[in-house]
């Protein structure tokens, strides 16, 4: 994929030559040094784990996570440059094992010299196991420090020695702050104003989904044009031939329509909760987020009602993983309809709201002594484990024993609803009250 301002030096580790005039508007406004990378203070600053080691003159090997269009070439051009380490960068998507072998032997010829090399290797979880594991010799001896970059998960996609040897830093998504800025520093680079209202250049910033890179290519079209008026929302979805989300200043429209997901999927309206996931996806809103907020519906409104529905949620979220959009966004209104049309509790929030509560106020009160572990002989003698129940040994597999501090009276924290299979659930704790009543 397209890296923000992704121009890639030869395996000389020359520098590249400032773009000219006519250089697409993305490269020309790449960042000059580290400072000037947008979004990711968390990294650069002065806290930030680039930010110590660029202090220190002294960089380790790193895999940079994150999605397109978010800096990781810039950072990793900055990086050697700020270090003086010769930069050296190839592609696992045109690369092969002789350009990872000449790459390696230029750098022992380098560090024979007193020259380290900085080697940045893009998409490098495109590299098969065999060839990710060729890295690792010369990453032990310091040969190259290894710079990768990857928008896919480094759990999943790296072999676990590479990451053994590497940190992983998390490269975030360009807000609308960030967003913003771009937006400004194309405007004073080119002695322009973009064409745009105010609610038209919200709806630019929120189309791009954090992707700088895309935004530059969209703020370069714009600028090249002549318009009478300053374009609408609609205008630039017209001009742009993309459907362009309308989000106020604040967002409000993004709060308003999750909102209304929400409570229309608790109401048991499939229909109305199909219709706000279709505008928000429609708008151009990030699918994960969606469903992420369905998979908490599922825990927070359904619950025990029907253990099903959490699952249906996280085989969405593989399914979307595996397809992506548009073919995966299939699976999420499978588990909004599944949520929608699933039997409603809130017993388990209300639950563990009730249990937090509790463990704040009451401390470090110690368990009944029959329940403890009794792993030592000092223990055994003063009475740990002694007299306990064995459920599985009593009648019906249930002793009735007591599990509550001797300090604190038995509480009532999950109490099930007579819905779906938690009415079941109910039934199952009515009876086991009753028998600790009997065997009490």
């Amino acid at each position: 994929m397209s890296d923000l301002f992704d121009t890639l030096p030869g395996a000389d580790g020359q520098a590249d030559p400032a773009p000219g005039p006519d250089a697409p508007l993305a490269d020309r406004l790449r960042p000059r040094s580290l400072s000037e990378i947008i979004g990711q203070d968390h990294l650069t600053g002065p806290e930030g784990a680039i930010g110590r080691m660029v202090a220190a003159g002294k960089l380790s090997s790193m895999i940079l996570w994150g999605p397109p269009g978010t800096g990781k070439t810039s950072m990793a051009r900055l990086l050697g440059e700020a270090t003086g380490m010769r930069f050296v960068a190839i592609s696992a998507v045109f690369s092969g094992v002789a350009d990872l072998k000449k790459a390696f032997a230029d750098a022992e010829k380098m560090a024979g010299a007193g020259q380290r090399t900085l080697l940045f290797v893009d998409e490098i979880h495109r590299f098969n196991r065999a060839q990710q594991d060729g890295f690792l010799p010369f990453v032990e001896r310091g040969t190259v420090v290894l710079v990768g970059a990857t928008t896919e998960n480094p759990s999943f996609e790296l072999n676990a020695a590479l990451l053994s040897r590497s940190q992983v830093l998390i490269l975030r998504r360009l807000d609308e702050a960030a967003l913003g800025e771009l937006i400004a520093r194309a405007e004073r680079l080119t002695g322009k104003g973009l064409p745009l209202t105010e609610d038209a250049r919200a709806a630019l910033i929120a189309s791009a989904d954090g992707d700088g890179r895309f935004l530059l290519n969209q703020v370069e079209t714009l600028l090249s044009i002549q318009v009478e008026a300053p374009l609408d929302p609609a205008g630039l979805a017209a001009l742009l031939h993309r459907r362009m989300p309308v989000y106020d200043k604040d967002r409000e429209g993004h709060y308003n329509l999750i909102s209304a997901l929400h409570k229309a999927m608790r109401g048991s309206d499939p229909q109305a909760a199909l219709y706000y996931l279709a505008r928000m996806l429609v708008a151009g809103e990030e699918p994960l987020y969606v469903l992420r907020r369905i998979t908490r519906f599922a825990s927070e409104d359904i619950g025990m009602a029907d253990p099903q529905a959490l699952l249906q949620c996280l085989a969405a979220k593989d399914a979307y993983a595996f397809l992506g959009s548009p073919e995966g966004e299939l699976a999420i209104v499978q588990a909004c309809l599944y949520c929608a049309t699933a039997p409603k509790s809130n017993a388990a929030y209300a639950a563990q709201k009730a249990a937090w509560k509790a463990a704040k106020a009451t401390g470090s009160l110690m368990p009944p002594q029959n329940i403890l572990n009794a792993p030592t002989k000092l223990m055994k003698d003063i009475g740990y484990g002694k007299g306990y129940a064995y459920d599985h040994d009593a009648q019906d597999g249930f002793s009735g024993a007591n599990y509550w501090p001797e300090e604190m009276e038995p509480q009532r924290f999950y109490q099930p609803v007579e819905r779906g299979y938690e009415a079941r659930i109910a039934e199952r704790m009515r009876v086991w009250e009753d028998l600790r009543k009997q065997r009490g």
